[in-house]
């Protein structure tokens, strides 16, 4: 068996399709339609979650020196370990994804270098937040139940934890309404109500979706200032939220009252450090 057929296998094994090749290769025999649901870059390397007539399914795209192997699968959690490894004598660090399901739709989320994660289980672990742990600890949280969705400590919509503050108290004049956060050029999760301390305020649009700071945006020439779209938002503030949470690829949430927003950790891998939290 090829290293290529063993990786299809465990994917195959948690429930997914996978196509992967080189760099310059596509599959055969697919329709697309264009839609791009995930990218991620981990040097010569690119994993996307596509969509073509059988629905969603993983394309994997390397260089000729780079070896791609499946570290860990756990197909009834249907989550996965993907690995890149570079050329003997490379620089780069070898890189791994944990790509899985959530809710209704397949992911893929690089995991930091630091970790060292060789399994499922410890790359989920690595992509939780200092925060997120303490609450773990501060609410009781059993180890068996830290992967859930919902707990004491928080609730998780996709990359997004939301930490409780019940006593938090924001007055009418403070807060904003139906406001967006996202990373980089992810979707918006819509919160209900927002406030926000601190932050640097920035000008957003799709092709500078990690925002430019007001001079950056004058230094632009006019044809780009003049684009259609641009949107005034906060990068690396202080976030809180309550009411409804919706995103078009997760089931909405309900918060009752404050809660701290909290991003994983994957913009920490060195594939994701040009990917900023913007709310």
């Amino acid at each position: 068996m090829t290293g290529r057929d063993a990786v299809g296998e465990k994917f195959q094994a948690m429930g997914a399709r996978v196509h992967v090749g080189l760099f310059g290769q596509r599959p055969k025999r697919r329709r697309w339609d264009g839609l791009r649901v995930v990218r991620r870059w981990s040097g010569p390397m690119l994993v996307d979650v596509k969509r073509d007539e059988r629905g969603e399914f993983f394309d994997v795209r390397h260089g000729r020196d780079v070896r791609v192997r499946v570290l860990d699968v756990r197909p009834r959690d249907r989550h996965l370990l993907l690995e890149a490894a570079y050329a003997p004598g490379s620089r780069q660090a070898e890189s791994r994804f944990l790509c899985g399901r959530d809710e209704r739709s397949w992911f893929v989320a690089a995991i930091p270098e630091s970790a060292g994660a060789t399994t499922v289980q410890a790359a989920k672990d690595a992509l939780k937040p200092r925060e997120v742990w303490d609450a773990i600890a501060e609410f009781g949280v059993r180890p068996e139940d830290r992967d859930k969705r919902w707990t004491k400590a928080f609730l998780r919509q996709g990359e997004w934890f939301f930490i409780p503050r019940p006593a938090m108290e924001v007055s009418e004049g403070n807060l904003v309404r139906n406001e967006p956060i996202r990373r980089g050029a992810g979707k918006p999760h819509w919160c209900q109500f927002l406030y926000r301390e601190d932050g640097e305020a920035v000008y957003v649009h799709s092709h500078y979706p990690s925002g430019v700071t007001a001079e950056e945006y004058a230094a632009l020439p006019d044809s780009q200032r003049r684009m259609h779209g641009w949107r005034q938002m906060f990068r690396d503030a202080t976030v809180y939220v309550k009411g409804s949470i919706r995103h078009a690829d997760h089931d909405t949430i309900w918060l009752p009252f404050w809660h701290k927003v909290v991003m994983n950790t994957e913009t920490q891998a060195e594939a994701m450090s040009q990917v900023a939290f913007l709310d």
